[in-house]
Formats: C-alpha cells, structure tokens, sequence
C-alpha cells in the first residue's frame, strides 16, 4: 500500500479541479502531506469509478460454451479490463433465470462462489449483483439464504418471459437459439416457458413475500426494463428502491419523483441512444431523471459517457464524473467512495491530460493498473 503526495495534476475535488496535490496513506485520502512526492503534471486525478452494473465479464467466464474450466484466471483477467478503464468498484451482474447456459443456476452458482472466494485477494473490489428472473417460483424459498452464502448484498428483478406470444398461443421469437444455448430441446424449453407463464398469477404476491425477507437482511433492491408508473410504484411498494434502466419516461420520472434511484447504461449515452431503441439515457440526464451511469456490457463506456457529458457542455466535470462515481456510490450505499476528499478510500484513476486515456488506476492506494511514462514517475 502506497503513501504519496500526488503534485502537479489537476484534481477534482468536492469544488471542481483545484492544483493543491492530493496526499494519501494506509488507502485513505489525508489532508496533509505524507512524504514522497509523485509529479503527476500533464495528467488529471479523478475519483475511481464506481460500475454500479456490468456483464461485460462474461466474455472472460465463458469465452465459449464448455471452454471455460478455470473461472478463477477468467475472474483475473476481469479485474485487468476493470482496472485498465479506471473502475476501482465493479458489480458484476449475473443472472439466474429460466433461460438456462450462463445465464442458469448452475453457472452463476460458480460465479457467485469464486468471486466471494477470489474476489478478496484482488486489489479491485469485486461485488455481485443476483439478476433474478422473477417467475422462477420454485427457487423463492431458498434464495434469502442463497444470498446469505454467496455473499451478495444486491438483487436487480427481471421478467424477460415473452407474456404476449406465449398467452396468444404464438411460438416465442428466437425459441431455437435460446433452447440450444440452455441445452435444451426447443420442444422442452417452450413447455418450461408455458409452465411459467400459466404459473404468472402467483408471482406479484410470492415477490411480496421475498422482498420482504430480502430487506429484513439489508439487501438493496432494484427493477429492471420498467414502463409504466404504476410498475415502478408496485417495485417501490416493496422496498425496492433502484429502477434500472427504464424503458420509459413515464417509469423513470415516476422513479426520480418518489425518490426512486434511475440508473441508465453508459453505452446509450456514447451511442447517442439505447441500441434497442429505448428511452435515451441523454434525455434522461437532461431531464435530471438519472442518478448513476453503469458500463452496462461495455467497460470503457463509462469513462467514455462522463468525458461526453462534460466536454458536450451537459455537465461540469464535477456533475458528469458524478454519474460514474459518488453517484453510483449513493446506489450502492457506499459512502466512503466516488469523491477525493479527506477521509475517503484512496481510489483514483489517473487521466493524460490531453489524450484522455487511462495511466493509472489505484483502489485504497494500491495500484491496480499502470501504463506508459506515467509508470516512471511513480516508481521514482
């Protein structure tokens, strides 16, 4: 663990960007120096930032089907890509749902397992998020202490059941591919789909039910693709208090009016709207309809989307880095990160100044990534 004065960068602090240099020691930000002086002009030293949803790391876990047989190295190469983009806090979305293949029990049950395991050994820290496909009524019973044993502290519900087809009688789009995936026949994976469906009456009170043992534990809650008002109220009724990535206006502003978190992906933003043609996360922010910005499927996206927001004019470099760190943070409840104050974890990521790209990435004062010159000035 370092302890450094960092001089000569501009760093955004609680005000804005100030030159005063930034000390920290034993991975805590101090408010006087400690010794041994880094120079780190020509860069700029911005709170680490908190990725309060991503399933990028799939790509490591399961690059193909059956390939992966050592999930610890796939976790190690996560936390390199997390680092290299300057995420110092990274939840790592996995599903449980009916649709089977790494989106199954059985693989998020080794996802879940190694990152509570290995998760603590790594300099990033590394957190789960349970997407939990709502209609898997079998499964209500067990998931309190599920969670208990996995560690997670944080459950998103998701529907992603295709109510309309199924209720008219009409083959579900893409039934072929996802059976396949699931390793299932087409024929078995329609019937589980109908089984579900006809079981949809049961849901809205066995959720009550959940919900509640799962707020009695201190777990934070959050929907998923809502669209309506009365929706969100139902989620809210709950105690489930993150609406993440609404659908529509009329679900996100009804989320922000009750006080409701509203957290958008970062690729909408970069691409200038949701690739599936949903809400647009710019409007939203415009709106101040949005808390917090997540890489969604794309690490770099979230730097990407803050740097956007700022150098576009539609927020300070205060307000638009915000979206990807103290704001992430408040979801998340953590309230000793996402700003460079004083008595704050030490995580930062490290900016060129002029190129914008990651140099350096440090959690708690410890280096989690470090590229380029940058490298010689911090090693002296």
């Amino acid at each position: 663990m370092l302890n450094l004065d960092l001089i000569g960068a501009e760093v955004l602090g609680p005000d804005g960007l100030h030159r005063d240099g930034l000390s920290f020691a034993q991975g805590v930000i101090v408010d006087a120096p400690v010794g041994r002086a880094v120079d780190l002009s020509g860069y700029l030293v911005l709170p680490g930032i908190v990725d309060v949803h991503g399933d990028g790391f799939e790509r490591h876990l399961a690059p193909r089907r059956g390939a992966m047989k050592q999930m610890s190295e796939g976790l190690i190469a996560v936390e390199a890509e997390l680092a290299a983009n300057g995420i110092t806090t990274a939840t790592l979305a996995q599903f449980i749902s009916w649709e089977g293949g790494v989106r199954g029990y059985e693989f998020a049950e080794q996802v879940f397992t190694h990152l509570r395991d290995i998760g603590p050994t790594m300099v990033t820290d590394l957190r789960g998020q349970l997407r939990f496909e709502t209609h898997q009524l079998d499964f209500y019973d067990e998931l309190p202490a599920k969670m208990a044993e996995w560690g997670l502290r944080y459950i998103v519900f998701n529907d992603h059941l295709p109510h309309d087809r199924l209720r008219e009688g009409r083959q579900p789009r893409r039934l072929v591919s996802q059976a396949l995936k699931a390793r299932r026949s087409p024929e078995t994976h329609l019937a589980l789909m109908q089984a579900l469906e006809a079981a949809s009456d049961e849901v809205p009170q066995a959720l009550d039910w959940l919900c509640a043992q799962l707020a009695a534990q201190g777990i934070a809650m959050g929907s998923h693709d809502d669209t309506t008002a009365s929706q969100r109220a139902e989620w809210a009724a709950r105690g489930v208090s993150v609406a993440e990535f609404p659908e529509t206006l009329e679900a996100a502003e009804a989320a922000a009016n009750a006080g409701n978190a509203v957290v958008m992906g970062a690729p909408n933003v970069v691409r200038g709207g949701s690739h599936n043609l949903n809400l647009s996360a710019i409007d939203l922010i415009a709106m101040g309809y949005c808390d917090a910005l997540a890489s969604d499927y794309h690490y770099p996206s979230a730097r990407r989307a803050a740097l956007m927001l700022w150098q576009n004019g539609m927020r300070d470099l205060n307000g638009a880095w915000d979206m990807v760190s103290a704001g992430p943070a408040r979801v998340l409840g953590l309230q000793d990160r996402g700003v460079l104050s004083a008595g704050m974890r030490a995580d930062m990521v490290v900016l060129d100044r002029e190129t914008l790209r990651v140099c350096a990435t440090l959690v708690q004062g410890r280096l989690s990534h470090l590229s380029g010159d940058i490298a010689a000035r911090f090693m002296g």
